[in-house]
């Protein structure tokens, strides 16, 4: 009887076994299951923080774009008015106090443009360029080199690199 024992023992630890191993591998292909989870989890977050990033990004970009914008036009509406300082300026005043307030506004407008970045486009004497000079006129003069600018009509403004409105001038040769 005593090897009948031996014989269920040894029937009931080969039936453990397998048992034991279904366990184990039900076990390790359930840790698979999860590390693929977590592994989908962790590259839809990689890929939703660089959406975020580029989305900051981007809003950036455009926000500086509108503010850009916005000043260029405002500015372009604001060059008349320049220009018409200039031209009461170059007239003849018998009042020197009015002549003087008149530079004071000026001055006045010609700082603000300042603070904000708009620089006036140097011109006069200066080799044309298409990109910063509009042309009005051609002379011949032999005074001058080629494609030199004269004279200045009106003058032209940037802010940054980019042209608000372009000098119109008359070149030489």
């Amino acid at each position: 009887m005593t090897m009948d024992k031996e014989k269920v023992n040894s029937t009931e630890e080969q039936t453990e076994v397998p048992a034991e191993k279904t366990e184990l591998e039900s076990l390790r292909e359930e840790l698979e299951n999860l590390q693929k989870a977590k592994d989908e989890l962790y590259d839809k977050y990689l890929r939703t923080l660089a959406e975020y990033d580029n989305f900051r990004k981007r809003s950036q970009r455009e926000k500086d774009a509108i503010y850009g914008d916005a000043t260029v036009d405002t500015v372009k509406k604001l060059l008349p008015v320049l220009d018409n300082f200039e031209r009461a300026l170059n007239y003849e005043c018998k009042d020197e106090e009015f002549k003087k307030g008149i530079a004071l506004i000026q001055n006045t407008l010609t700082e603000v443009f300042d603070n904000i970045g708009v620089k006036e486009i140097p011109a006069m004497d200066e080799q044309f360029d298409p990109n910063l000079h509009e042309a009005v006129m051609h002379i011949d003069n032999p005074a001058y080199g080629e494609n030199i600018v004269t004279d200045v009509y009106r003058k032209g403004y940037m802010l940054g690199d980019k042209v608000i409105r372009h000098t119109m001038v008359i070149v030489a040769n």
